[in-house]
């Protein structure tokens, strides 16, 4: 096994005797180094598996992990290993522990679509933009542990009041309906943990070792969660990489990474810093562009995988021929080296860059693939009609029954659910439970309560004929009787997002009348089948042979052997926002991602000029690529450089490829 590592992944993963930091340039073996660490601690660390986890920030690097894992080891050996997200494991400390915080074990979890409704009606106000403010801001306070009491006393200006106030209400709307956030499965463990030191005894005592991937991304809670879990023993391997660290806007604090020498003294610290994914002249980029940062901690990454070629830096004339231009390359490079549409990448800073360049490349047929995009489960139209299938699966969900309630709303006003929410808390039932109990109908005057008896006697027919009837026919019925189109249409700002919105509604209905057909499935079944959709999306997504779209933040973890780095301009990256307050330093880790996520070649495209709101304007090139040594560079398309690709030359390119291809045929 340790045939497979290098020195200091082998010193880390023997090291056992306290408190360790990793720090892992890109492409160095981090994964690796904790998978081996996990089944050295089993097999000659006397540890048994039931008191390892290793923590992840994702659940597709979760899934990864315990993949590795389970390859390394035999399946008794891995019995009881916990290999989770943050969230998963803070709700698996919930779950059990929910009593002691006056929550029953089957609280709800709202998402942010749910939760961000909650702020919406709070605010009286359905700008996305402004509840989008307000909800980050609330996350970024419960994540440094600041109360709505602290903050209304606190708050140093009008627009902290706002949020403060709303935070409060939020609050008291979330505790009333027994439901958290995401940020309450870290927050709310963490003062489990301080108030209640017998419940800490415990966790510590059944989490003996923990491994923490991506730990530059941690913010305040998560610190607070480990530093916890770990008491003064220190039982930790924290991998990280300070120059990856590009979530501040999240709430990840790189501070934690200096936190971690004051708080554990005795802390090791390891780096590996032989990269084993790119080419020397990338990593000379990435290094060279990096080394403009204060450095927490010094390190240089270096291969043996061969100087590779050039890097390609691409002026194009605007954003249209800046996607056509960035496909014609790609086209003629994989006509050139015989390569396959998986083997490409192109790399954003936003998402609204990547209309152009779906459109240049669905105009030359080229299959691609959004990451990180918006599945069909995960859209708030399709949400809205799986909320009632939810609930007449479960009439005990609490956050199907919220939204189903109030979408389309039913004039179950905001006192009555927190009553409602109350008594449901009191008696430790669903809400869809306590809305049916005499005792809360009596605390309730007729005028409110007959809305809501009438929702909860239309989900118990529904419930009734769910089983007896077609899933599709079913489904079309109940949205003519909630009033859903009309509704659709009424509260979108535009008739043509109403419109697409409703189609999509339709296209599902269509695929739960013919799947319930196919398969001689119920509604229940069918909601049943899609909630294990939903939860393995996405699994399969390396196998498909097309060009991987990703914004850069997205793009973290994963690698591709030949990467377009588009829009590399002043405004967009280093984004002006990030220019005006101060966050210059966060973009060039940014940059840095997107450089080092390439393995055998890299082009870094940006144009002349640009259209913003309209207008015509003249855009300077990106900072970071006079941050790069010329020697390794190429400039193409400007004044005395290489021209680009000409469309001549592409077009006799794709010409003898299709004649190649016609003569395979033949």
């Amino acid at each position: 096994m340790s045939a497979q590592l290098n020195t200091p992944q082998r010193e880390a993963i023997h090291y056992l005797d306290g408190p360790l930091l990793v720090l892992a340039g890109a492409g160095s073996g981090k994964t690796r180094v904790i998978t081996f660490k996990i089944a050295h601690l089993i097999r000659h660390g006397g540890m048994n598996a039931r008191n390892i986890a290793a923590i992840t920030f994702t659940n597709k690097a979760a899934r990864e992990m315990m993949e590795r894992v389970s390859k390394l080891m035999t399946a008794d050996e891995v019995r009881g290993l916990t290999v989770s997200t943050f969230h998963s494991l803070g709700m698996q400390i919930l779950r059990q522990e929910a009593p002691h915080l006056g929550y029953k074990p089957q609280f709800s979890i709202l998402d942010s679509y749910d939760a961000g409704k909650i702020i919406s009606d709070v605010l009286k106000s359905t700008a996305k933009d402004e509840v989008r403010k307000v909800q980050s801001q609330i996350s970024l306070w419960k994540n440094n542990f600041i109360t709505p009491d602290e903050m209304i006393t606190e708050a140093a200006n009008d627009w902290e009041m706002v949020c403060a106030r709303v935070y409060l209400s939020y609050q008291a709307t979330l505790t009333a309906y027994q439901a958290m956030d995401f940020d309450d499965l870290i927050r709310l463990p963490v003062e489990l943990f301080r108030n209640h030191p017998e419940v800490l005894a415990k966790w510590q005592a059944k989490l003996r070792y923990l491994l923490l991937d991506e730990y530059q991304d941690t913010n305040t809670c998560q610190y607070q969660m480990v530093k916890l879990l770990t008491g003064a023993r220190g039982m930790f391997t924290a991998v990280g990489d300070d120059d990856q660290s590009i979530y501040a806007w999240r709430g990840a604090n790189m501070e934690n990474l200096r936190l971690l020498q004051t708080d554990f003294p005795k802390l090791k610290i390891i780096k590996l810093e032989q990269n084993y994914r790119s080419s020397v002249r990338i990593l000379r980029a990435a290094n060279s562009v990096i080394a403009n940062n204060p450095k927490l901690f010094e390190k240089q990454l270096w291969s043996e995988l061969g100087l590779g070629e050039p890097i390609h830096v691409v002026q194009c004339k605007d954003e249209e021929s800046e996607a056509e231009i960035v496909v014609q390359r790609l086209l003629a490079h994989k006509f050139e080296h015989r390569t396959e549409f998986k083997d490409y990448a192109i790399l954003y800073r936003g998402n609204y860059q990547a209309r152009i360049f779906e459109q240049a490349l669905r105009n030359q047929k080229v299959p691609y693939q959004m990451s990180g995009g918006q599945s069909f489960f995960d859209k708030p139209e399709i949400k809205d009609v799986l909320s009632y299938m939810r609930l007449i699966t479960n009439p005990n969900d609490d956050p199907a029954f919220i939204r189903a309630l109030t979408t389309p709303k039913r004039g179950v006003g905001a006192a009555t659910l927190e009553k409602l929410g109350a008594w449901a808390g009191q008696r430790h039932n669903s809400l869809f439970a306590a809305a049916q109990e005499t005792g809360f109908q009596q605390q309730v005057q007729d005028a409110q309560l007959a809305p809501l008896e009438q929702f909860c006697n239309f989900i118990n027919t529904l419930q009734y004929r769910a089983t007896r009837e077609d899933a599709g026919p079913l489904v079309m019925e109940m949205l003519g009787a909630i009033g859903y189109e009309v509704w659709l249409f009424d509260s979108e700002d535009s008739p043509r997002i109403a419109e697409t919105k409703w189609k999509n509604v339709l296209e599902l209905v269509a695929w739960l009348a013919k799947k319930g057909e196919a398969d001689g499935k119920n509604l229940i079944e069918l909601s049943q089948t899609i909630a294990l959709i939903t939860m393995l999306e996405g699994r399969d997504e390396g196998d498909v042979d097309a060009v991987k779209m990703s914004t850069l933040h997205a793009s973290k973890g994963l690698e591709y052997p030949h990467v377009f780095l588009v829009g590399c301009e002043e405004g967009i990256l280093p984004h002006s926002e990030s220019v005006d307050n101060g966050m210059v330093e966060e973009e060039r880790r940014l940059m840095y991602v997107g450089i080092t996520r390439a393995q055998r070649s890299l082009t870094l495209s940006y144009c002349v000029k640009r259209k913003r709101a309209g207008d015509w304007q003249f855009v300077d090139p990106s900072r970071f690529i006079d941050e790069i040594s010329g020697d390794d560079i190429r400039h193409f398309g400007r004044p005395g450089a290489e021209p680009i690709v000409s469309k001549n030359e592409g077009k006799s390119r794709l010409a003898g490829l299709s004649a190649m291809l016609d003569a395979k045929k033949k």
